[in-house]
C-alpha cells in the first residue's frame, strides 16, 4: 500500500506542477458559479432550479471526464515517452503497482475536484431556496430538492409479443407468402397491437392500474405527483389539448378529480394527486380524452407515479457517486490506452471510444431496423446490405457493452427530484467500476508489463 500511495502522490504533484487541478477548478467553480446567471428558464423556480441541475452537473461530467482523459493519457504516455518511468520500473516496485497507482491518483484528484464543485451546486440550490416565497419553496422541496420513488403500471411487453406471435401464425396459415418477409409482417403486427393498449380514442376513458406495492403503507396522507407524456394524432389549432383525471375507483376507495386539464404533447407534465388507492396498494387513473382526435400514451414513459422518499441531500451524494463511477472508467480507458500507445495516439482512441458510447442512439437505431441502409419511408421497408450480417451482431454487442454505463442517469434523477438508491449505487459500482473499469486494467496491466521500456521512443 505505501507503494501504491507514493504513485498517487506522484500523480498529485504531476497535475499541480502542471496546474491541472488548479485551472479544472476553476473551471468548473465557473461553471457553477457563471451558468445560473446566462441560462434561461420559464420563470418559475422549479423550472430554473431543474434547469441549474441539469446544466451545471453535465458541465461538471463533461469537464471532469474530459480532464480525466487527459490526465490519464498523458501521467502515463508521457512517463513512458520522456524515460522517466525507467526509474520507478528499476525500483521493487511492481508495474501493476505503477498502473494502479497512477489510477488511485486520478481518482482522488476527482474525488477533490467532484467534492468541491458538487458542494458548490448544493449550497447554491439550498441558498437560492431561501429568498424565494413560501409557496415557491414548498414545491420546490415537494417536487425537485426531495427523492422520490416511481412507480409505473405493469409491462404489457409479454402480452403483445403473445398477440403478435398468434396473429402472425394465423395470417401466414392464410398468405404462406408472407414467410419471405417475416420480420417486417411481425413488425407491422407488433406495432398495430401495442397501439391498442397506448391510444385512447376521442371521447373515450383509458384506465391505468398502479401497484404501488410496500410503499403503501407510509403513504397515506403524503403527497403523489403523476407524471404524463402524450403524443396527438393531429395538430391542434391552440396547440394544447383538452383532458380529466379522475383516481380511485368509485364504491370502493375515495375519488379525486381534475379540473379540465390544457395539456401540450410531446412533452412531460407533473402534478400532484391524492392517494386514493385500495387495500391492496393500487391506485386506479382514469383519463377522459376531452378532444376529436386520438392521444397515444406511450407503454415506455406515458404515466408514472412518483412519491416522496427520503431527502435530497444524500439523494444528491448517491447521484455524485455514481458519476464518480463514469470517471472511475475514464480513468482506466486512458490508462489503458497509454500502457501500448504514445500520448496523441492514445488521447485519439480513448476519445474515438468515448464518442462511439455517446452514439450509442445511431447504434441502436441500426440494430432495431436490423440494417445499415436505413429506414425508406416511400417502401415501407428497410434497406439490406451485406455489412449487416457483420456489423448489426457487432452494434448489438457495443451497445450491451456501453448500456452497462449509461443505463444509470443520476443527472435526469436528480433535476426531476427522483430517488437515486443504495442498490443503483451498488449496481452501478459493479457494472462500470468492477466489470467494465476492471476489464480495462486488466487489459492495460498486462500490455504494461509486456511492454519493453529500454526500446527506443523513435523506434515504436
Amino acid at each position: 500500500m505505501q507503494r501504491l500511495l507514493a504513485i498517487t502522490w506522484l500523480t498529485w504533484k504531476a497535475a499541480f506542477r502542471f496546474r491541472l487541478f488548479l485551472v479544472v477548478a476553476v473551471l468548473l467553480l465557473g461553471a457553477v458559479i457563471g451558468l445560473p446567471l446566462m441560462i434561461k428558464d420559464d420563470g418559475t423556480a422549479r423550472g430554473f432550479t431543474q434547469i441549474l441541475l441539469t446544466y451545471t452537473l453535465s458541465s461538471i461530467t463533461a469537464l471532469l471526464g474530459l480532464s480525466t482523459l487527459w490526465l490519464a493519457c498523458g501521467t502515463l504516455a508521457r512517463d513512458i515517452e520522456e524515460c522517466q518511468i525507467q526509474m520507478l520500473a528499476v525500483k521493487p516496485i511492481a508495474r501493476w503497482q505503477i498502473w494502479i497507482g497512477k489510477w488511485m491518483g486520478i481518482m482522488s484528484l476527482n474525488a477533490a475536484l467532484l467534492a468541491l464543485a458538487g458542494g458548490s451546486v448544493f449550497f447554491l440550490l439550498q441558498w437560492r431556496a431561501t429568498r424565494l416565497p413560501a409557496a415557491e419553496q414548498t414545491i420546490l422541496r415537494n417536487e425537485v430538492l426531495v427523492s422520490r420513488g416511481s412507480v409505473k403500471p405493469r409491462s404489457y411487453e409479454k402480452d403483445i409479443d403473445a398477440e403478435t406471435d398468434q396473429k402472425l401464425k394465423e395470417r401466414m396459415e392464410k398468405n404462406p407468402g408472407l414467410r419471405a418477409d417475416v420480420a417486417e409482417a411481425r413488425k407491422q403486427i407488433r406495432e398495430s397491437i401495442k397501439a391498442e393498449y397506448q391510444v385512447v380514442p376521442s371521447a373515450w376513458t383509458h384506465e391505468w392500474k398502479i401497484d404501488l406495492g410496500l410503499a403503501r403503507h407510509f403513504l397515506h396522507g403524503q403527497p403523489l405527483y403523476l407524471r404524463v407524456k402524450f403524443n396527438a394524432a393531429e395538430k391542434s389549432p391552440s396547440g394544447t389539448f383538452q383532458g380529466a383525471w379522475r383516481v380511485g375507483v368509485p364504491r370502493k376507495t375515495s375519488l379525486w378529480h381534475s379540473e379540465e386539464m390544457s395539456l401540450a404533447p410531446d412533452t412531460f407534465h407533473e402534478f400532484r394527486i391524492e392517494p386514493y388507492f385500495d387495500d391492496q396498494g393500487v391506485l386506479t387513473v382514469t383519463f377522459a380524452n376531452l378532444n376529436k382526435t386520438a392521444l397515444l400514451f406511450p407503454l415506455e414513459d406515458g404515466l408514472e407515479v412518483l412519491y416522496p422518499e427520503g431527502g435530497f441531500g444524500l439523494n444528491f451524494v448517491r447521484g455524485l457517486g455514481i458519476i464518480f463511477c463514469w470517471m472511475a472508467l475514464l480513468a482506466a480507458l486512458g490508462l489503458a490506452s497509454a500502457s501500448f500507445l504514445s500520448f496523441p495516439v492514445a488521447a485519439f482512441l480513448s476519445l474515438g471510444v468515448l464518442t462511439l458510447a455517446l452514439s450509442s442512439g445511431t447504434l441502436a437505431n441500426a440494430v432495431s431496423e436490423g440494417t445499415l441502409m436505413g429506414y425508406n419511408e416511400e417502401t415501407g421497408k428497410g434497406g439490406h446490405s451485406a455489412l449487416d450480417i457483420v456489423a448489426i451482431p457487432v452494434f448489438r454487442l457495443v451497445l450491451q457493452v456501453v448500456n452497462l454505463a449509461k443505463d444509470f442517469s443520476p443527472i435526469d434523477s436528480l433535476s426531476t427530484g427522483r430517488s437515486i438508491t443504495w442498490v443503483q449505487l451498488g449496481l452501478a459500482f459493479c457494472q462500470i467500476v468492477v466489470l467494465l473499469g476492471g476489464s480495462l486494467g486488466v487489459f492495460g496491466i498486462i500490455v504494461f508489463n509486456r511492454r519493453e521500456l529500454a526500446t527506443a521512443q523513435g523506434n515504436q
